[in-house]
């Protein structure tokens, strides 16, 4: 604790920087966020949460923070988002933290935690007001306390960093509840290592029971507010096979979110070309058996992308966030070949990855002033949380959808796991091309992120001059997400179906709809990193979309 955490503050500061260049200002809402932007407004107004029909997380702290912001600084949407970012810029230097405690070094976790904290994903949802960030920070936070806990020198010590724990997971966690799984796993599998301490056992389990019943009156509490939304944790047992499906599709985006570190193990392919060979054929072979019952079975499981990123509704080949409901077909940002070797260079490196566990590990190669952290802590703290989180939220959602953002907590629990077998397995640093390939994922990241508010700030823009034309809102298919802004402005809560005061006469296209037609608005041009080429939307005239 002596020194200057410089790495850690270099990562906090990558992001924010990062995420900077990137522009990130947008006058309209993104994704979910416009309806969760108007409950900090409320807050900020009148000093009560008020739910308005959208919010399946709980929010809490999240909506305290973003009025704090708007409190100080005046309401606008960029203002609340900027919370956002600074709980992003922390959880990079309290990651990279976590990561040495792990016994990964100073070096590596430093590039580790880049190669996740510059992403694409992390970083458009950082400059967003979702709750993904929020509820990530819960758990990092938590596995932090954990790890300090599990290398503390005196009881007492150990004791306070489990109340750390706790409470940093409860407060943190009303943002998004999911994230309550560190104190009712991760704490409980801390207690189970340090079982031997009886007063750290007694004192960390009347700690954990404490938080326990912080999460019942919370839930209680959440139940009891008008439109709030509940979250089934059951999988509807006739959707239990579409479930188990989508939840396999999900597993192949995880070694894509992790890539710059993924990528590093594709040499071990070379190391032993018979074993190898072996696990590539039964890869294959396994693949290949994936695809087919994929295309068999397509009308029940819906139309999954077998090309990284293979999932969406963020990192995807438009290059962002961006579906929103628009005429015609967006331009793309990661093209056919682009996308198969991103896929070759995710299965090659996970692939390499399996054959590295294989071999025997070498002598550990952690920090030389950290306690040493065994691999079975290390396993009894993951793994159990990985475990409980996919059976209590992926596996549930995967019954409508899941999203890659879903997986940004087991990307950061498998994160410590996966540098450290790099390092005890292969070479205890990771080598110059790691710098490189964080770089391009830097540029990915804030490329993309550019890319998603220069698109929305263009449909803002169009919006602007229809309104001038004299034309209302009501005409004009704006998308789905100013059409849920508008519809909880006036009244402030979902009765309903959306948009049934909407009797629009124009939409906003990609393209000008050669069926409806070009309506007499001009187009609206935006900026695409890398693209020289501008991209473009324009207002045709609406047509009601075709009855199945």
């Amino acid at each position: 604790m002596r020194r200057f955490r410089l790495p850690a503050i270099f990562c906090a500061l990558a992001v924010l920087v990062c995420a900077l260049i990137s522009r990130p200002y947008a006058n309209m809402g993104i994704c979910d966020d416009g309806p969760y932007i108007l409950m900090a407004q409320h807050l900020a107004n009148t000093g009560r949460i008020a739910y308005n029909g959208w919010a399946a997380p709980m929010l809490g702290w999240q909506l305290y923070l973003g009025a704090a912001f708007i409190k100080l600084f005046g309401f606008s949407l960029t203002t609340a988002r900027m919370s956002t970012l600074l709980v992003a810029v922390t959880m990079a230097w309290l990651l990279q933290r976590t990561l040495v405690l792990a016994n990964v070094t100073e070096r590596n976790a430093t590039l580790s935690t880049l190669a996740l904290a510059l992403s694409p994903l992390y970083l458009m949802l950082s400059v967003t007001y979702m709750s993904d960030i929020f509820g990530l920070f819960a758990v990092v936070i938590c596995l932090y306390g954990c790890l300090r806990a599990l290398q503390a020198s005196s009881e007492r010590s150990a004791v306070a960093w489990l109340c750390f724990a706790v409470a940093g997971n409860a407060l943190c966690g009303t943002a998004r509840q999911i994230a309550w799984l560190g104190i009712l796993v991760m704490v409980p599998s801390t207690l189970y290592l340090l079982s031997s301490r009886r007063r750290v056992l007694i004192a960390g389990s009347a700690a954990s029971l404490a938080g326990a019943a912080f999460i019942l009156a919370c839930m209680r509490w959440l139940s009891r507010q008008p439109y709030s939304v509940p979250q089934p944790i059951v999988v509807d047992g006739g959707e239990v096979f579409k479930a188990l499906w989508r939840l396999s599709h999900a597993f192949m985006e995880m070694p894509f979110l992790l890539l710059p570190i993924v990528v590093l193990f594709l040499p071990e392919l070379r190391r032993n070309v018979r074993r190898s060979v072996k696990v590539a054929s039964a890869a294959s072979l396994t693949y290949l058996l994936y695809l087919l019952a994929t295309y068999h079975w397509r009308a029940h499981i819906g139309h999954l992308h077998l090309l990284e990123p293979c999932m969406g509704d963020w990192v995807t080949p438009l290059g962002g966030f961006g579906s929103s409901g628009l005429a015609g077909r967006p331009s793309i940002f990661l093209h056919v070949p682009v996308r198969i070797g991103l896929t070759l260079a995710s299965f090659g490196g996970m692939l390499g990855l399996i054959v590295s566990l294989l071999r025997h590990r070498k002598a550990s190669c952690g920090m030389e002033d950290a306690p040493h952290l065994p691999w079975r802590q290390i396993d009894v703290l993951l793994g159990p949380f990985a475990a409980a989180y996919v059976l209590v939220l992926l596996l549930p959602a995967a019954n409508a959808a899941i999203f890659d953002r879903y997986l940004l907590e087991l990307a950061v629990v498998a994160l410590p796991w996966i540098v450290r077998s790099y390092q005890e397995r292969i070479r205890p640093a990771i080598p110059f091309a790691g710098y490189t390939l964080v770089a391009i994922t830097a540029i990915y990241g804030f490329a993309c992120t550019h890319d998603m508010f220069a698109f929305y700030r263009a449909r803002v823009a169009l919006a602007a001059e229809v309104r001038a034309r004299g034309v209302p809102d009501a005409s004009v298919e704006y998308g789905w997400e100013n059409g849920l802004v508008t519809a909880l402005r006036h009244p402030t809560h979902l009765g309903g179906e959306l948009g049934p005061q909407y009797h629009p006469v124009y939409a906003v296209g990609y393209q000008p709809d050669p069926r409806g037609g070009l309506a007499p608005f001009a187009p609206v041009h935006y900026s695409r990193w890398p693209y020289r080429g501008p991209g473009t939307l324009y207002v045709v005239r609406y047509l009601p979309p075709a009855k199945e």
